[in-house]
């Protein structure tokens, strides 16, 4: 119970784990310190490039509900200048009132009809939005998928957290599942000390589908923010830098420092939840469709946790018309 609790808490605590290094970082050690652990945050800030639908500043000033689209790639070469497919998507939800967050994971082969400012007419996976226009068209296709309002968003490149976890020697991790993958074996239930490659191998296998990756990319971030807990370690500045390269967000320091003051008690209730589709061959192409009223679902529970009023689902899903299920 409290090991899948500590897991669903993942993410969340990993952006307040940035944001505490700004703040303790400018107490511990003066404002030169201050400004070199701002700097390093600031660096990894980069535009959106969309018109938000909500004001967010102001939503963050007044403690409103907010939501960050966590979006997950692995490479080998630079998060900015990264323009192929995402491997995981996540809506992340923080409710201050409720003090309830909602984890919601879009698995990457749901099929839309297709992506805004692509050159293909067809149907695509949604983890394809990525590689059109960068997270201006991720977001998007994400915002209209479901009919919410995207306030921040977050790029991990996990191909390149294995630094950081040989920052912090290591990480603890006990398998869900035992499956073979990258030369190494993981066993249900026994825990295991990983490196930096373990660690990739281990969140690199699609063993299973794309719900269990995504589980155990959550538990390998929740391990190295529990092991980065020390002061000692906080104050690494190649940790620091190690991991603000793997990290793009339009989340700005001083926004940061506000989520942090404003929502440390947002987790004490938290949700974990996957839109669930049907694998299909769409043109030719293995992919996951979605019912409507299951696309619904998400959508009332999503807008429910950041308060705003229910609303239809949105319409760019691909229906394949012949399955007698949709």
């Amino acid at each position: 119970m409290h090991n899948n609790r500590r897991k669903k808490h993942t993410l969340r605590n990993l952006g307040m784990w940035f944001v505490l290094l700004f703040i303790l970082g400018g107490a511990a050690f003066g404002m030169t310190r201050y400004r070199s652990v701002k700097s390093a945050a600031n660096s990894s800030f980069a535009p959106s490039g969309i018109i938000k639908q909500r004001d967010v500043n102001s939503e963050l000033k007044n403690k409103k509900p907010i939501s960050i689209l966590l979006v997950g790639i692995d490479t080998n070469s630079s998060v900015k200048n990264y323009q192929g497919n995402t491997n995981s998507m996540m809506v992340l939800t923080l409710n201050p009132d409720t003090q309830k967050t909602t984890i919601t994971s879009i698995p990457r082969d749901i099929a839309v009809k297709k992506i805004n400012g692509s050159n293909s007419d067809k149907a695509a996976t949604i983890s394809s939005a990525y590689s059109v226009n960068g997270t201006r068209t991720a977001i998007t296709t994400v915002e209209k998928l479901l009919n919410i309002p995207v306030d921040f968003y977050a790029l991990i490149n996990m191909g390149g957290m294995g630094k950081a976890i040989n920052e912090v020697g290591g990480v603890d991790v006990t398998p869900e599942t035992s499956f073979s993958f990258g030369g190494y074996t993981f066993t249900k239930g026994v825990k295991t000390h990983m490196n930096g490659n373990k660690a990739m191998a281990y969140v690199r296998s699609r063993a299973n589908d794309d719900t269990t990756r995504q589980g155990r990319q959550r538990q390998v971030l929740t391990s190295l923010v529990s092991q980065s807990k020390s002061i000692a370690t906080l104050f690494n500045q190649d940790l620091i830098d190690s991991v603000t390269d793997q990290i793009q967000t339009d989340l700005t320091f001083d926004q940061m420092t506000t989520l942090a003051k404003n929502y440390s008690s947002v987790g004490k209730t938290t949700t974990d939840d996957s839109l669930k589709g049907t694998a299909a061959e769409v043109d030719g192409q293995s992919m996951e469709t979605v019912k409507n009223s299951e696309l619904q679902r998400v959508t009332d529970s999503i807008r429910d946790n950041l308060g705003l009023e229910k609303a239809t689902t949105g319409n760019i899903e691909y229906v394949v018309t012949s399955n007698a299920n949709y």
